[in-house]
């Protein structure tokens, strides 16, 4: 393997996703099949990495291929250049005279209003929506998913610009016939010993749970789970209650839930987030759509059928 003192060796990405395909499936054949390419052509194109690189990275087996001490090393390292690659790619068409924006929204939020103003200010734009699970905002934002998010706090907003639109009240979901269904209000107290459900994430839990409650002390476990079906399940059989947002009340229409006031307990907050610093036009054009069409929410008055 010829030896090269070029530490500024210029690599030819193709040739670098090649040799993490070959690493990943530890096989030639395999590899070449998953690129489309003879597996041939593929051995040479690995040989000119191994030259340019000036290091052997693979070597074939009777078993498959297997990395070198060398290609430990370099597969991290080439894995990560070819994201870097790629955000470089996908951050500088945003910066360019952008002619389309993504907007996520979880459930039970409506934006419609505001991506039909933004529709009618900037017609030759190509818009799309997507409906994002719970716990997806900030990942979405940050994977270039979606360019604007309309969601429930709490989630991570380290490199977000985060707009509150509007507080929402936090409610109680019962089943229609627990012991608190047909009260006019509640407090924390009321629900002291009553388990709520339990979800991954933490934050989300300290403020869906509200735990620890006021004094310190921690609300009775309620049953873990991961979708907002099977929370409504749980509490709909009465094995726990549940602390929802006001604004999802209109999303569900099961006659085996009610809502009840909760008294005490601070609103919880519906956002827009963007990434921080993206000066895509349309994502400005949105925030300010947002702003003056969707921080004025429709609520049903509870009690009412329910969605946590």
């Amino acid at each position: 393997m010829p030896d090269t003192s070029d530490a500024h060796a210029d690599l030819d990405l193709r040739l670098v996703r090649y040799f993490v395909a070959v690493a990943e499936h530890r096989h030639f054949g395999r590899a070449a099949a998953a690129l489309h390419i003879a597996q041939p052509a593929l051995s040479r194109q690995i040989l000119r990495l191994e030259e340019r690189v000036g290091a052997r990275l693979l070597e074939r087996t009777p078993k498959g291929t297997e990395l070198t001490e060398a290609g430990a090393v370099f597969l991290p390292r080439a894995k990560a250049l070819l994201r870097a690659a790629s955000q470089a790619v996908i951050q500088t068409r945003a910066a360019a005279e952008p002619t389309a924006l993504t907007v996520g929204y979880t459930t039970g939020l409506i934006i419609t209003p505001a991506v039909r103003a933004v529709r009618r200010r900037h017609p030759d734009a190509e818009f799309h929506t997507r409906h994002l699970a719970w716990d997806d905002p900030r990942t979405a934002l940050l994977e270039h998913r979606v360019d604007a998010v309309v969601a429930r706090l709490p989630f991570a907003t380290d490199q977000l610009h985060v707009t509150i639109l509007f507080d929402e009240p936090r409610l109680l979901l019962v089943s229609a016939d627990h012991r608190l269904a047909g009260r006019e209000r509640v407090t924390l107290d009321d629900i002291a010993d009553e388990p709520t459900p339990r979800l991954p994430d933490p934050a989300w839990n300290a403020f869906w749970r509200i735990d620890p409650r006021p004094g310190g002390h921690r609300p009775p476990e309620g049953p873990f789970v991961e979708s907002l079906e099977d929370k409504l399940e749980l509490v709909a059989a009465g094995v726990a209650v549940s602390i929802a947002p006001a604004g999802a009340m209109a999303t569900n229409s099961r006659p085996d839930l009610v809502t009840v006031p909760l008294e005490g307990v601070e609103p919880g907050h519906v956002v827009l987030a963007t990434r921080a610093g993206d000066k895509n036009r349309l994502v400005a054009a949105f925030r300010t759509a947002a702003q003056a069409h969707l921080a004025t929410p429709h609520v049903p008055d509870p009690p009412s059928p329910a969605e946590a």
